[in-house]
Formats: structure tokens, sequence, C-alpha cells
């Protein structure tokens, strides 16, 4: 049974939270403050921390900085601020993902089941499956139903870093810096036409993506 530590002083919220993971088989726990979170955190080792930025004694990045000093758990923030620099803020401090409230509680258990899924501080798997297509890392070889398929340089510098956090939001930021450098990291455009590409040659349908999944304004996915 996982261990969900929810992070958040909305009492209402909190108990709705409760209710879904539970009936859900997760053991919850809660915090109502940073202070409390980074506590509980350090004595019971969560497997996943749902947590809102504003809190009343600690912003919550400080909080995201304190979990990650210390441990690799997955971290998925909850929280009414929209705007794509909080977002990428959050993400940049070491969170997992970001969700806007209000949010869809069938979306966040599925976020949270991704997350779960993803091995905590290890590599990509040797040979991750994108639609019915095999990748072999080590051997730079992407192979279908209709026999391989040829990736640019490019784009196998975009999917391996994709591949490398199986089920995480990877900021588009991040992206840009890795593939081509800190002057680039504006250059979002870049992104979306290779990642349209990518998905041209791997997804079953490239309209609706399985596996590459984009965040509008914050980053992109690869979900298992």
């Amino acid at each position: 049974m996982s261990e969900i530590l929810i992070v958040d002083d909305e009492p209402a919220l909190l108990r709705t939270l409760r209710i879904n993971l539970s009936a859900r088989q997760y053991a919850v726990r809660t915090a109502a403050s940073g202070g409390e979170a980074l506590d509980r955190a350090a004595r019971t080792s969560p497997d996943a921390v749902l947590l809102d930025l504003g809190l009343p004694d600690l912003d919550g990045m400080d909080v995201i900085r304190g979990l990650r000093s210390r441990s690799a758990v997955p971290i998925i923030v909850l929280s009414g601020r929209t705007g794509a620099a909080d977002k990428v803020g959050a993400l940049d401090a070491g969170a997992d993902d970001y969700l806007t409230k209000p949010f869809l509680m069938e979306e966040l258990l599925a976020r949270l089941r991704a997350v779960l899924r993803r091995p905590p501080g290890g590599p990509a798997p040797a040979a991750p499956v994108i639609g019915e297509h095999t990748v072999d890392i080590t051997a730079t070889t992407v192979t279908g139903p209709d026999g391989p398929v040829r990736l640019t340089p490019t784009e196998w510098r975009i999917l391996t870093l994709l591949l490398a956090n199986p089920g995480r939001l990877v900021p588009g930021r991040q992206i840009l810096r890795e593939v081509w450098g800190p002057a680039q990291e504006e250059r979002g455009n870049y992104l979306r036409v290779y990642l349209a590409g990518l998905r041209r040659k791997l997804e079953r349908d490239p309209a609706r993506p399985r596996h590459l999944i984009t965040e509008p304004g914050i980053g992109y996915r690869y979900e298992p």
C-alpha cells in the first residue's frame, strides 16, 4: 500500500483528498503547514507528496527544496497559482508535476499513478515502448512493426531525456537548455516542431499521443 502525504491548509480539500485516496487503497497522512510536512516526511518516508504552495508558515517552493534535499520522493504540486512562472519555478525546484486548482480528481489520480510507477532515482528502462515501437537506448535504435525507424541526433537527445524521467514532467526550458544550450531556453517553437516529428514516427495516433505528452506552457512527459 503506497503512503501519500497531503500538504494543504484547506480542511475541506484535505478531507476530500483523504476520502478519495483511501477509497483507492492508499495510506494517507496529512499536514497543514510546511514545517509539519517536512517533519512528517522525515519520520515516515512517504511514497509521494501532494503539495499546496500557499502554506501559512513556509512558501511551497521552500518545502519542495527541503523535501528534495533529503529524498527523491515524487512531488505533485496542487496550487491555485496559475502563472507559467510559478509552474516552471516549482518544477525547477524539484517538483515532478503541477496541477492547477480546481482540478479533476481522476486527472490527479492518473498523475499520481504515473509518478508512483517511476523507479525513484532509477535510469530509464533498457527497452521502453512507445506505441508499437521498442526503443533500445544503448544501441540507439527504434524498431517498429515495419522495421527500424530512423531518428535524427536531435530527436534522440530529446527522446533520451524524456525516457530518463518516465512519468515525470520535464520542463521545456530544461530540454532546450540540455539539447541546444542555455542561450536557447526561450525557443519553445523548437520543441513543438521536434515533438510533432517524434509523434509522427512513434505514436499510433500522433494527434492523440499516448506516450509523448505535452503540458502546454510547461513541458513534456514520457508516459510508459
